[in-house]
């Protein structure tokens, strides 16, 4: 009987982090989700691992991604046997026989190895002012001691109107982690100070390599880790819903503001374009407004036939806009019947798109089961 015997170099039976440009399938069906453990073939060897998918920015940084972008390329980093870079690869979900569609997930290509991950994640720090001096303030609630302020000190915040400031010293008074900040502009006891970090992920390193060959039942002997999802559906568990992740209708109590007053000294320094001229309303009527108008003859006769003009055409524009709403009202009347028309077409043309699809899916199906 014919063998095929291979060997590995040393640098190939070490273990590490592998980065490669990573691509979801097009016939595969749903998208990828972070840290669900995917079975790679790399060359010879095929093993099972967790990646984490990334995307690169323009200054360098490898941004976390939850899932695969749907038509474009991506970074994942996964834990595995070193292999030398511009190596193929293919990731697959399952490899039990009994799964409907296309079983390659996604395609991609090593790009380099690494003992360490670059991938960083967004989080944001938020807190809320207790003391507030003009431009500084005294914040807390967004770090828990000193030491933690320290590290930060220098770091740029914002508040929710977007008032920039700047992370100062610690402070002894108030709770642990409570910090001097300065602000271009006296900000509010109700403001919100955010500040805008970027933390590591730990990429899992999770090696467990395919030996289904090797067993009698195939791979159904071999055991692999399931995701989550897979792990609800076999054991009938409910999806834990997290009550803080639940939208709920925001209610928001109306400010009042207080009217900008401008000192009558600086108002009179201001140049006239830069002055206030909001006239005040008038308790009493004035003259003008009560004084009589009498006409002469000559302007009588001129008024009348102006007010006869306006009657005749005010009755026009009043004709003008019923008939208006009449072939309006009579128009959508119109489109509403053919869009009945379209819709029907439409609900036909699925019906009989789905049951060739459905016939073909049981065509397939009878096909698997008999060979």
């Amino acid at each position: 009987m014919p063998l095929v015997i291979g060997g590995l170099t040393p640098q190939e039976t070490e273990r590490g982090l592998i980065r490669c440009r990573f691509k979801k399938h097009r016939w595969h069906r749903k998208i990828l989700k972070c840290n669900d453990p995917l079975v790679f073939s790399i060359g010879w060897r095929r093993f099972q691992s967790i990646p984490v998918f990334s995307t690169e920015d323009q200054n360098g940084r490898y941004r976390y991604l939850k899932y695969t972008p749907e038509h474009m390329h991506c970074q994942a980093t996964f834990y595995g046997p070193q292999v030398p870079p511009n190596t193929g690869i293919l990731a697959i979900q399952r490899l039990s026989g009994n799964i409907p569609g296309f079983r390659i997930s996604a395609t991609g290509v090593v790009l380099e190895l690494d003992a360490s991950s670059k991938v960083v994640k967004k989080l944001k720090l938020v807190g809320t002012p207790t003391k507030i001096f003009k431009n500084t303030a005294f914040i807390s609630g967004m770090f828990n001691s000193e030491l933690e302020v320290s590290r930060f000190e220098g770091a740029s915040i914002r508040t929710v109107s977007g008032l920039r400031g700047q992370v100062k010293k610690s402070i002894r008074e108030g709770q642990p982690g409570t910090f001097r900040a300065t602000f271009e502009d006296k900000i509010l006891i109700s403001d919100i100070i955010f500040c805008r970090t970027w933390v590591p992920v730990e990429i899992k390193k999770y090696y467990n390599p395919v030996t289904s060959l090797l067993c009698k039942s195939g791979a159904d002997g071999w055991r692999a880790m399931k995701p989550k999802a897979q792990l609800l559906v076999e054991t009938q568990t409910p999806i834990e819903v997290n009550p803080d992740s639940i939208y709920k209708p925001i209610e928001r109590k109306e400010r009042t503001f207080n009217k900008l007053r401008v000192p009558k000294g600086v108002e009179a320094a201001l140049p006239y374009s830069s002055k206030h001229k909001d006239e005040k309303k008038k308790k009493n009527k004035s003259y003008l407004s009560k004084r009589a108008v009498v006409m002469e003859a000559d302007e009588k006769k001129k008024y009348t036939f102006v007010q006869a003009v306006n009657t005749i055409r005010n009755d026009k524009q009043a004709k003008r806009k019923e008939k208006n709403a009449e072939r309006r009202l009579a128009k959508s009347k119109e489109t509403a019947k053919q869009d009945e028309k379209l819709e029907a077409s439409r609900k036909a043309r699925k019906r009989q798109q789905h049951r060739a699809d459905g016939k073909m899916e049981a065509a397939r199906e009878r096909k698997r089961l008999r060979g």
